[in-house]
């Protein structure tokens, strides 16, 4: 592991990248469209650079705070799993010597341009977070009927795809039915969105078993590639940011299991000592140096137990 500091961030929306124009920027990652034509020739198709910042969010704010690294490790763990699953995915090129800017090399990707989805596609294997707030009172997960005596951590019989509605930047995302999918996208779409989604999550979890570590669930989205007409895997894979993960060696149903996440972050913002009440409309402090520094160590921890390489 490199050694860092933690005051300092990396944020991409204060970077001027030759070529490309910022279009939007999101929690945490950054979107710039070519500038020049020139670019999209040399690409061969529509574009956009997507750029990971190091920027963190918790509990729909984004902190003024930043884990150092954490758009790097993201970037390079997405990139490892999009080689890993076999399915059709926008990256186009990740390297200066495909395009990327060398400011943002490492933390940036080059992709097809998609028109999105506007669904988030959820895939279940353990009973968790609030699939497990639902099943505590009615004893089902996005509508489907599961059986008595679950607890938080139980693993499903069969992985279930539970998808949601995309909410603004602040705003909670919404679980919805297979049937709401049905109706904003049509039989056809829903049913391969279900499949890929499910696919993605059974490769996943399988690899992620084999290193010791329990994928309970994940989020991927997808949209239509216009110059194929193919649905195709969009935004980060199988990032702590958008998957549970879990230490197979502690895991224990019956209590909450502890995450190779934010979860550092979202103790420190609800203890007494952050003094902040999340209920409220003010923003959360500043982050502490050591809970700055436990969050990237397991970040870090992630990306190496995963991928088998150290990251430097």
């Amino acid at each position: 592991m490199t050694e860092f500091n933690a005051a300092a961030g990396f944020d991409a929306e204060t970077l001027d990248l030759p070529g490309w124009t910022h279009v939007y920027s999101g929690k945490v990652r950054d979107l710039y469209v070519p500038a020049e034509d020139s670019i999209s020739e040399m690409i061969g198709q529509d574009c956009v650079l997507v750029v990971a910042s190091d920027r963190i969010s918790a509990y729909d704010h984004v902190l003024s705070s930043e884990i150092p690294d954490k758009g790097r490790i993201l970037t390079q763990l997405s990139l490892w799993w999009f080689e890993q699953l076999g399915v059709e995915h926008h990256v186009l090129a990740s390297t200066v010597a495909g395009g990327v800017p060398a400011a943002v090399e490492g933390r940036a990707m080059i992709c097809k341009k998609l028109d999105m989805f506007p669904v988030e596609c959820i895939a279940r294997g353990y009973l968790t977070g609030s699939g497990l707030a639902e099943y505590r009172e009615s004893r089902t997960v996005c509508s489907i009927p599961l059986p008595e005596g679950l607890v938080d951590g139980s693993r499903l019989e069969e992985a279930l795809f539970t998808p949601s509605a995309k909410a603004e930047v602040g705003e909670h995302d919404v679980n919805i039915t297979y049937d709401d999918v049905v109706a904003m996208v049509g039989d056809d779409i829903a049913a391969r969105l279900s499949e890929l989604t499910l696919k993605i999550y059974t490769r996943a979890e399988e690899i992620a078993r084999e290193r010791g570590i329990i994928l309970a669930d994940t989020k991927v989205e997808f949209g239509v590639d216009a110059a194929t007409g193919v649905i195709t895997l969009g935004d980060e894979v199988l990032t702590p940011d958008s998957s549970r993960f879990w230490d197979a060696a502690t895991y224990a149903p019956g209590q909450s299991q502890p995450s190779f996440d934010k979860q550092y972050v979202r103790d420190w913002l609800t203890s007494a000592e952050s003094g902040w009440d999340k209920a409220s409309d003010t923003p959360p402090p500043a982050l502490p140096a050591d809970v700055v520094a436990r969050t990237r160590g397991r970040y870090v921890e992630a990306y190496e137990k995963l991928t088998g390489r150290t990251f430097v």
